[in-house]
Parts: C-alpha cells; structure tokens; sequence
C-alpha cells in the first residue's frame, strides 16, 4: 500500500499491470466512443506534425538542433493524446500484452486497432485540410510542407520498415514511461524525451505521415497516392513490429502474469 500513498514513480512491475488493464478497457470501448477518440488522437497528432512543420521552416532540415527543436514541439501531440485523452494506433500496440494474457481477444485487438487507424487517419487528413484552407501553407511554410512527403517516399521498403519500428518503439516506451508518473507534469516529461528522440533521428510515425502527406498535397508536394500508400504501408508494418514486438512483448515476457495482482 506504501506504493499507493506517496508521490514515487511507478515500478515497472506496476506499469506492466497498469498497462494490460488500460488495453483491457480499450478493447471494450463502444465503436462509436472508439472512432471519436480516434479522430480526436489524429487531430493531435496533426497539430505536432504542423507545429513541427512551422519550427523547420526557414532552417536547415539536417541540423541536428533544428531537428531536435522540431522534435519538441512534435512531442504536442503525443502531450494532448495521453493527457487530453484519445486513442492513437501506435501507442495502442501495448494491447498485445492483454492479447498474449489472453484477457482480450485476437478478434477484439485486431477490431480496436483497424477502427482507431481509421478514425486516426480520418482526423489527420481532415486537420491537414484545415490548415489548407487557413492560409497557414501558403509561402515558406508550404514549400517546408511540400518538401517533407517528398523525402518519405524516397525511402526503400525496408527503409521505411525499420524506421517504423524503431519510431513505434521510442512512442510506445515514452508511453510506458507516461504510465510511470503520476501528476500531468511527469507525464509530459516522460513524453518528452522519446518522442523528441524519434523526430531527431528521422524515425517514421504513420499517424504523422496521416497528416504530412495530405498536408504536403495541399502544398503541391506532386507525391502520388500510390507512392503515399506504399509509405503508409512499411511504416505502419513497422510501427506494429516495433510497439508489439519491442515495447509489449518484452515486457510481457519480463513481467509475466502481472494482470490482477
């Protein structure tokens, strides 16, 4: 009970537990309730994905201090998912836990994740159209916008792949580490760091490319959708093999049968 009384961080042990009952509840949401919340963590990501944008306008894309700069403000959204509250698809990647303990099923954890990847999508691309309609991509801004997708889909398949799962694995870890504080300002903290770390090293996040390719349309990056798609697939296989396998599945093995204890 002393763990329950005082201001210390989490162990990991806790975390674990904590983990598996909150992939619990997730699988449990009403579709409806489930697809809002979807939207909403899309949106948020979005917003990072701009602020990031705006922060690499005007530098040098290649500088390590620009890139950790856009690194922090692209932290937003994470920031608004975990403590506004929404449900993201990489971030959802911890349900494998509650999948393996068999406390949810395959066909539960393959139905949160296909709805919240939609909703994730639906609310990036349609944040990205209003940012198109504001006027905010119009000059330096838009050519910064126009330029990132253009970089993505220069990537080789196994580039993007491995890009996805080291990314999901830094996003599900400063997740893991959210779960870890215990007032809002630890959690920010803990978000921080990670998040900041996967921009910095030019890891690729598919809720972000939800959003920075539709953002760079608008922008007349001139990248297919094919091309797009070809993107979007790799690092979303990524994302899944990082977070799942990484980030759950490890701590899973390392902290087995921790659910209701």
């Amino acid at each position: 009970m002393a763990e329950e009384n005082n201001n210390d961080a989490y162990k990991p042990a806790r975390i674990a537990r904590l983990v598996e009952e909150v992939g619990v509840g997730k699988a449990q949401l009403p579709l409806v309730q489930m697809f809002v919340l979807a939207v909403l963590a899309g949106a948020f990501i979005g917003f990072g994905g701009a602020a990031y944008t705006a922060v690499m306008t005007g530098v040098d894309a290649a500088s390590g201090p620009h890139r950790l700069l856009g690194g922090v403000v692209f932290s937003l959204g994470l920031v608004l998912v975990i403590v506004g509250g929404a449900e993201l698809f990489t971030g959802n990647a911890l349900m494998v836990m509650a999948a393996v303990d068999r406390r949810i099923t395959l066909r539960r954890l393959l139905r949160s994740w296909a709805v919240v990847y939609a909703g994730n999508l639906v609310g990036a691309a349609g944040l990205a159209v209003a940012f198109g309609l504001s006027g905010v991509l119009d000059g330096a801004m838009g050519a910064v916008a126009a330029g990132i997708p253009r970089a993505k889909v220069e990537l080789l398949p196994h580039e993007a792949f491995l890009r996805g799962a080291l990314c999901n694995a830094l996003v599900c870890l400063a997740i893991w580490l959210s779960f870890a504080a215990r007032t809002v300002a630890g959690k920010i903290l803990a978000i921080l760091w990670p998040i900041s770390a996967f921009v910095l090293l030019g890891l690729e996040h598919s809720v972000a490319n939800m959003y920075l390719f539709p953002q760079g349309w608008w922008a007349g990056s001139g990248v297919s959708a094919g091309d797009a798609a070809g993107n979007l697939l790799w690092v979303t296989l990524g994302n899944v093999v990082g977070g799942a396998g990484g980030v759950a599945l490890a701590y899973r093995l390392a902290y087995p049968g921790q659910a209701g204890r």
